[in-house]
């Protein structure tokens, strides 16, 4: 079936650390979320999507290029993403969508890359090199915070300065009022200690990081005018610190939170990097009791606060008619432990860290076959680029040499597809503590995880691997990678995921319809191997142009 007519505008929506499994439409017994609730009713909610990288900048690399971690080279937050790789941007501009940022990437510029090549930073080439090939129009990436060496991001954002113009003041409006509460002794609470979470945040609801970016959001569309957009819309929320304006710090008890996944068999012989792990800072606090009870309800609160901007924003773009013309994507870069396998943050590859919630609502007639429906189909989340690339006019299979995603528009459209067999994320451990408590040199700090949906594989370099039964044990509690009976099912994955690895995924100057026209074409430039006599070949190939 044809792609019918191009989808007018893209309203690329991203959470920052939102679990699949706290949604509304997602089955969470007690979380309000009734505006992404009715976008999956308008569109196809995908029940295992897979991030590829849980951690924030791989996996939002990922997201911006359409190619695996280790494809594209940025495998952890920090590393930059080379000059060279196509992004977002340089895709869909051409196709005559202005393609624009309003929050986070957690992208790190190429610096050394661009000087080398004489770039500057500055220029329009420089900034899209720098920012994914987004025009930013408000970045953020809610990082923040000032320590004893100075500001995480030396470059303030301009929510600071919105802050102090809105009455707050100091140079620090991230840190001491938007993730800050009033203690009880009149002092102020830093959002990093978790304590501190049920208390209200110091700015109003309307100044805090969730609205301003969703208006500034619709700023964004309303100067746009009659231009064609991809918006993507990256909010910094539900990631820590978990601190919430009023009423969301309050709107969720400890009655709401939802039992633990975790059991004691897990820590009984665990896998040598799970432990590590387990046995680091983060892990030990989110062990606790107290720190779920105090933290859990208010990422909840974060989550319907989210819920209810988009609210706002659905209702901006039916007023101004571009609802029936803007395909609406929402999604999370990863997920959150919160407790579950006695872990916090991300980082590993059970469920609640490594899937991650994806609706996708398209307005055009083409998709009315699946409105409202779920599909269990295998997704990557470097998907979406090529999805984007399809919906808009272009044509994502000519892209294929370097697109490692596959286009969603016929599981869109309700076609019956086969679609892929396994889904792949990769975590490099090496920045992180875990690497020289092993004794794990960087180069070699790199995990692997293949699924096909019933088995999920996990290839740790230097240790035996992890297995787990997602069928039998869907809370992943059982850990089969050094169970004998199961030898046989490690060894299937382990040589899907080696054929994987031996894909052709730096050829991405040639098409592969690029590569079949070049076929034959030396010999007519003269070029003529394995001739003994001139009748071996037919006489115009020895002739010269006229």
């Amino acid at each position: 079936m044809a792609n019918q007519r191009p989808i007018r505008n893209i309203l690329f929506i991203m959470c920052d650390q939102l679990r699949f499994d706290y949604l509304g439409c997602t089955g969470h017994p007690h979380i309000r979320t009734p505006n992404i609730d009715k976008l999956a009713a308008r569109g196809v909610r995908f029940t295992n999507a897979y991030c590829q990288s849980p951690v924030c900048g791989a996996s939002r690399m990922s997201f911006y290029t359409g190619r695996y971690v280790s494809s594209h080279g940025a495998s952890w937050n920090g590393v930059p993403l080379k000059v060279g790789e196509m992004t977002m941007g340089d895709y869909l501009r051409p196709l005559g969508l202005a393609t624009t940022l309003v929050g986070k990437t957690h992208m790190r510029a190429d610096t050394e890359g661009m000087e080398r090549l004489g770039i500057d930073p500055d220029s329009i080439i420089g900034v899209r090199v720098s920012e994914c090939g987004f025009d930013p129009y408000d970045r953020d990436d809610g990082l923040h915070p000032v320590g004893p060496d100075g500001r995480y991001d030396p470059k303030p954002p301009r929510y600071e300065t919105y802050l102090r113009e809105k009455g707050y003041p100091g140079d620090y409006g991230w840190q001491d009022w938007a993730n800050a509460v009033e203690t009880d002794e009149g002092g102020i609470g830093n959002g990093f200690a978790m304590r501190h979470a049920p208390k209200p945040a110091r700015v109003k609801d309307e100044d805090s990081e969730t609205p301003y970016m969703t208006r500034r959001a619709m700023q964004f569309i309303e100067e746009a005018g009659d231009a064609r957009w991809c918006l993507h819309l990256s909010f910094i929320k539900p990631h820590w610190p978990y601190i919430a304006p009023a009423p969301y710090n309050a709107m969720y008890g400890p009655g709401d939170v939802i039992p633990l996944q975790r059991s004691d068999r897990e820590r009984q012989n665990p896998h040598p990097v799970y432990r590590a792990f387990m046995d680091n800072r983060i892990g030990r606090t989110f062990a606790r009791d107290e720190v779920r009870e105090a933290v859990i309800p208010v990422y909840m609160g974060l989550i319907s606060q989210i819920d209810d901007q988009l609210g706002l924003l659905f209702g901006f773009l039916e007023e101004r008619g571009l609802a029936s013309e803007t395909m609406i994507v929402f999604t999370s870069d990863h997920g959150d432990y919160l407790g579950d396998h006695w872990l916090g943050e991300k980082d590993l590859f059970h469920d609640p860290s490594v899937k991650v919630p994806l609706i996708i609502a398209d307005p055009r007639p083409l998709a009315d076959a699946t409105r409202g429906t779920i599909s269990a189909a295998l997704v990557e989340t470097i998907d979406l680029l090529p999805t984007f690339l399809d919906a808009a006019g272009g044509d994502a299979g000519a892209q294929a040499h370097r697109l490692e995603g596959r286009s969603l528009m016929p599981l869109l459209r309700g076609e019956t597809v086969v679609w892929r067999e396994f889904a792949i994320s990769e975590y490099d451990y090496g920045l992180g503590g875990a690497a020289p408590s092993l004794g794990v040199p960087p180069l070699k700090a790199r995990l692997f995880m293949i699924t096909d949906g019933r088995w999920k594989y996990i290839h740790a370099p230097g240790f035996r691997p992890l297995l787990f039964d997602l069928a039998d044990d869907p809370q992943e509690f059982r850990d089969l990678g050094d169970d004998p009976d199961y030898a046989a099912e490690r060894e299937r994955l382990h040589a899907v995921l080696a054929a994987w690895g031996l894909r052709a995924s730096q050829r991405t100057t040639r098409s592969e319809a690029e590569i079949a026209a070049m076929r034959g074409g030396s010999d007519r430039r003269g070029i003529l191997l394995g001739i003994y006599d001139e009748s071996d070949v037919t006489a115009e190939l020895w002739a010269r142009p006229e």
